[in-house]
């Protein structure tokens, strides 16, 4: 079952944002955290199809992008997809091959020709092709508890791959995930592997540290000053006008016109929470009124063309 539809402007518009954005807010967080998990399994599960296999297949990653879990589902025969169960949810990590991805399978472990190219299986799985898929999914689960990556918390027993009308009536619980598609290769066939897994699972425990971080601290420091730039606020620009006597300025009347000085326009300041950022200048676009950023506020320097200038 696909994700539904959004219905209305506001729905589509939150479910683009999350397309780009993450259900966090975080996607490269996500998306880090996603090709971090994979490539720490990946070693052993090549070393395993290895042993299993009597040809030599290449395994490589080739995107990470962020997904609805629904999504996940294949569509057409010859695909298998298995679940593996964990212990915060009953879809941890969703694992799918394409007809390709299974068809060399099947021929690298009965000895096919590396150099011929093996035609993808278009019908609903044999139980030799099943087998085949759920050993490769097997390692995938194996290497995944291996790694110590416990925010997944999996469950015993390693899943089966499901095909045809098993697999279309399987429900996924939807939601936001990640991506990882791998590509299993040979000389003259490649197919797809794909992991799934939700965003919620993905940063749940150890996070994804920066290079520059060195301990749990510098990670929560990372993950809060992130959380306040995207906070929001209200930018302020403001012109000097003129200077005037207070006297002058008790005295104005309703409809009264006051001149602005002459490089007012080139002075502009910029301003948000009461805290002067930059110095601008106003200007015009089109039929929109525009501020251009000329170099950032400096403070001191203000005070002391101030104290020049007799302000």
């Amino acid at each position: 079952m696909k994700s539904a539809v959004p219905s209305s402007p506001a729905e589509m518009r939150a479910y683009i944002i999350e397309r780009l954005t993450g259900e966090t807010g975080e996607p490269d967080r996500v998306t880090d955290a996603a090709r971090a998990i994979v490539e720490k399994l990946l070693p052993d599960v090549r070393q395993t199809l290895k042993q299993q296999l009597t040809l030599d297949l290449e395994m490589e990653i080739t995107s990470v992008e962020l997904v609805r879990v629904a999504d996940a589902k294949p569509d057409g025969d010859g695909h298998a997809m298995a679940v593996i169960v964990s212990g915060v949810g009953p879809d941890a990590v969703v694992m799918t091959m394409d007809a390709e991805a299974i068809a060399l399978a099947v021929s690298a472990l009965f000895g096919g020709d590396p150099c011929i190219a093996v035609a993808p299986i278009r019908r609903q799985l044999s139980p030799t092709e099943t087998v085949v898929a759920s050993r490769i999914f097997e390692q995938f689960a194996t290497a995944l508890a291996r790694t110590g990556d416990g925010h997944f918390e999996l469950l015993a027993p390693s899943p089966k791959a499901m095909s045809g009308e098993e697999l279309r009536k399987h429900p996924l619980k939807d939601g936001a995930g990640a991506r990882v598609r791998l590509s299993l290769a040979g000389s003259a066939t490649s197919g797809i592997i794909e992991l799934t897994m939700p965003q919620r699972l993905l940063l749940k425990g150890s996070a994804v540290a920066s290079p520059n971080a060195s301990g749990p601290a510098d990670v929560w420091r990372q993950r809060f000053g992130e959380e306040v730039m995207r906070s929001g606020v209200e930018l302020q620009a403001t012109m000097p006008l003129a200077r005037m006597t207070l006297g002058d300025v008790a005295s104005l009347q309703v409809g009264q016109l006051i001149e602005f000085q002459t490089d007012a326009q080139s002075q502009a300041k910029l301003s948000a929470r009461q805290k002067t950022l930059f110095v601008c200048e106003f200007g015009k676009l089109g039929q929109n009124y525009t501020v251009r950023v000329r170099h950032p506020f400096d403070a001191g320097q203000d005070l002391m063309e101030g104290l020049v200038a007799g302000r």
